[in-house]
């Protein structure tokens, strides 16, 4: 157990499962309260719901909210759960969907479907996160994007819109609420090892040549996103904002 969030109130879209019930718990284990607000309960991964395994195995307070990150209301939902806690200062954006497609496919519906989850989402998330934070002491907001926001591929067009999208509104809200004490960054995983990753399909030929491809050789794990998202949310990032970190293994910029 650490200290870097005591007495912190974070908000964790997606944070029944993979990326978001592991940052859900780092953050718990350092001392935050946390409203897990997703879709579903239950995990991908199996397990008990995430609220449960905080308030278990931790001294924090943890809450879920249902919550369809398209729909504003949803937010506020969490937003107010929040409240109940003292009021957020960390927001983690971290609900997104992956779809592998054929770019000459995909339909205007498949196109809206994932950048209303992925941008409007974010968008809003944060939109109403800062809304709450301006009414105290400012706060943090974590976007988790992509290396698909840095680097292209042909394979999900739409996806690397969406998280190209997300680090440039990442860099303007950085700009935009950077004088009010709010800190905007995101955080760009590589190639992680979730249930969601594993639900794309891949296949076993494709990750094993991806795997050669990044020069630690091993897929990222959930907690080394939780790592990166720790620190954003603490006072150790106090003079950080407007920066993207790529927790990737070295893929990006080395290949």
């Amino acid at each position: 157990m650490g200290d870097l969030l005591t007495d912190r109130v974070a908000v964790v879209t997606g944070g029944s499962s993979g990326i978001g019930r592991s940052i859900a718990r780092a953050f718990a284990e350092h001392g935050a309260d946390v409203v897990v607000a997703d879709v579903r309960e239950t995990p991908r991964e199996g397990g008990a719901p995430t609220h449960e395994l905080l308030e278990d195995e931790t001294d924090a307070n943890a809450a879920f909210v249902e919550c369809d990150v398209t729909d504003v209301e949803d937010i506020e939902s969490a937003m107010s759960a929040a409240d109940e806690f003292g009021g957020i200062d960390v927001m983690v954006n971290n609900a997104g969907i992956f779809r592998l497609e054929e770019f000459l496919d995909v339909t205007p519906g498949e196109y809206d479907r994932l950048m209303d989850v992925n941008v409007k989402g974010m968008f809003f998330g944060a939109q109403r996160a800062a809304a709450r934070m301006l009414e105290h002491d400012g706060g943090s907001i974590i976007n988790v994007s992509s290396i698909a926001g840095i680097v292209g591929n042909g394979r999900y067009v739409t996806y690397c819109t969406s998280k190209g999208a997300v680090r440039l509104l990442t860099y303007a809200l950085a700009h935009s609420l950077g004088p009010e004490g709010i800190r905007v960054n995101a955080i760009h995983p590589g190639g992680v090892e979730t249930a969601m990753s594993e639900d794309a399909n891949l296949g076993p030929e494709a990750t094993e040549a991806f795997v050669e491809m990044i020069p630690q050789r091993r897929m990222g794990q959930p907690e080394d996103i939780a790592g990166a998202a720790l620190f954003l949310a603490s006072d150790l990032a106090s003079y950080v904002t407007g920066e993207s970190l790529v927790v990737d293994g070295g893929y990006t910029y080395t290949g």
